[in-house]
C-alpha cells in the first residue's frame, strides 16, 4: 500500500510538472446585493468573512447607508440622525467605524458601531470627521475638523479619548489604517506637499515619495508593519509597497495610474490600477507580480472588477465592480488549485485505505 501511495503521489507531481494540471478558475465571486437602491460598494473585511461598506438606498442616488455583510445578509446600520452614513472599517470583534450624518444633515461624524448601537465618536471643535481603521484592540483611527474647519487633521481614539495626531508641518492630515500594535498610517502636509506618514509609539514619520515634492498617501498596514498606498511618480500615481524604510513602485497592469488600497499579514497587496486600453482594473499583488482579478475570475460571468479594497489574511478580497450596468460590491473566495486538490484527495484515499487494513 506504501509502495502504490507513493507512485500515485509521484504521478500527480510529474502532472504538476509538467503544467498538465492548471488552474483555470482561482477565486469565486458573491454578488454582496443592495439594500433597497441600485448600487453597493465594499471597503473592508474582517478574519470571519465579515465585509462593511456603503449602498445607496430608495430614497435617492445619495442617500447610502453603512452595511454589515454577515453570512449572506446585509444589513443597514443606520445614521446618527442624518440621511446618510457610510462603513469604512471592520475589526475581528465585529466592531464597525465610519462616517454619518447627524440630525438635520448639517454634519458628519464619525462613528463605532457595536452590538447593535451606533456611537458618535464627535470632533475636534469642527463640523466633520470620519473613522476610517479600527484594529482588534478597539483603537480607532480617522481624520477631524478643527475648531471653526481651520483644518483637518488626523486623529487615534483609544478609550473614550479623541487625541490629534498632527501633521508634517503642514496643515492636514488623515489617518487610514492602524494594526493591532497600534502603528498608524495616513497622510500628512508637509510646507508644500502631502506625504505618506507612519505614526509609531508618538512620532509622525515621513515616509516621502516617488518624486521630489511629490504627494504619497498611505492606505493600509499589516502585522509586519509593511505599509501600502500610493504616490505620483515620473509617470504618473503608482501604487506602492513600503518595507524594510523602501518605497516600492508595484507598477500598473498597462495604464497609467495604480493605487494600493490594502494588505494582510502575508504582505497580499490589493488595489485597482490602469489596464492598457483604459479605466481600472482590480487587482492582486503577490510578491513582485501584479495580476488583474478579472483574469481570476470564471470568464463567463458578467463582472469588470473595477477597484479591490481590503484583503484578509485567508487570501478573501472584497471590492466592487461593475455587473448589470451597476456597480456591486463583491466579495472574492480563493478556490484550491487542481494540484492541491488532487493532493488532498490521494491523501485521504490513503489514509482510508490505511485504516481499513489496520
Amino acid at each position: 500500500m506504501k509502495k502504490q501511495f507513493i507512485i500515485m503521489m509521484a504521478g500527480v507531481l510529474m502532472l504538476v510538472g509538467s503544467g498538465q494540471v492548471m488552474a483555470v478558475t482561482q477565486y469565486t465571486i458573491t454578488d454582496l446585493g443592495i439594500l433597497s437602491g441600485t448600487g453597493s460598494w465594499a471597503n473592508s473585511i474582517n478574519a470571519s468573512g465579515q465585509v462593511v461598506g456603503y449602498a445607496n438606498t430608495a430614497a435617492g442616488e445619495f442617500a447610502y447607508r453603512a452595511f454589515l455583510y454577515s453570512g449572506s445578509t446585509m444589513t443597514d446600520l443606520g445614521t446618527l440622525g442624518g440621511m446618510w452614513s457610510g462603513a469604512d472599517g471592520i475589526n475581528n470583534s465585529g466592531q464597525v467605524v465610519g462616517h454619518a450624518y447627524t440630525t438635520g444633515n448639517v454634519a458628519e461624524h464619525a462613528f463605532l458601531y457595536s452590538g447593535s448601537t451606533m456611537t458618535d465618536l464627535g470632533t475636534f471643535g469642527g463640523t466633520w470627521s470620519g473613522a476610517i481603521g479600527i484594529n482588534a484592540n478597539g483603537q480607532v483611527v480617522g481624520y477631524s475638523y478643527t475648531t471653526g474647519n481651520a483644518a483637518e487633521h488626523a486623529f487615534l481614539y483609544s478609550g473614550s479619548t479623541m487625541t490629534d495626531l498632527g501633521t508634517l508641518g503642514g496643515r492636514d492630515s488623515a489617518a487610514h489604517g492602524i494594526n493591532d500594535s497600534g502603528q498608524i498610517v495616513g497622510w500628512a502636509a508637509t510646507h508644500d506637499s502631502y506625504h505618506a506618514f507612519l505614526y509609531s509609539g508618538s512620532t509622525m514619520i515621513d515616509l516621502g515619495a516617488f518624486v521630489y515634492n511629490g504627494d504619497s498617501y498611505a492606505w493600509g498596514i499589516n502585522a509586519s508593519g509593511q505599509i501600502v498606498g500610493w504616490s505620483n511618480s515620473n509617470y504618473g500615481y503608482r501604487a506602492f509597497l513600503y518595507s524594510g524604510s523602501k518605497m516600492i513602485d508595484l507598477g500598473t497592469l498597462g495604464g497609467t495610474n495604480s493605487f494600493a488600497n490594502g494588505i494582510n499579514d502575508s504582505g497580499q497587496v490589493v488595489g485597482e490600477a490602469d489596464i492598457a486600453a483604459g479605466g481600472p482594473h482590480a487587482f492582486l499583488c503577490s510578491g513582485s507580480t501584479m495580476i488583474d482579478l478579472n483574469t481570476l475570475i470564471d470568464p463567463a460571468s458578467d463582472w469588470t472588477l473595477e477597484s479591490a479594497t481590503a484583503i484578509n489574511d485567508s487570501g478573501q478580497i472584497v471590492g466592487y465592480g461593475y455587473r448589470g450596468g451597476q456597480d456591486h460590491a463583491f466579495l472574492l473566495d480563493p478556490v484550491p488549485e487542481p494540484a492541491t486538490i488532487c493532493l488532498l484527495t490521494l491523501g485521504g484515499i490513503f489514509i482510508y485505505r490505511r485504516r481499513k487494513t489496520v
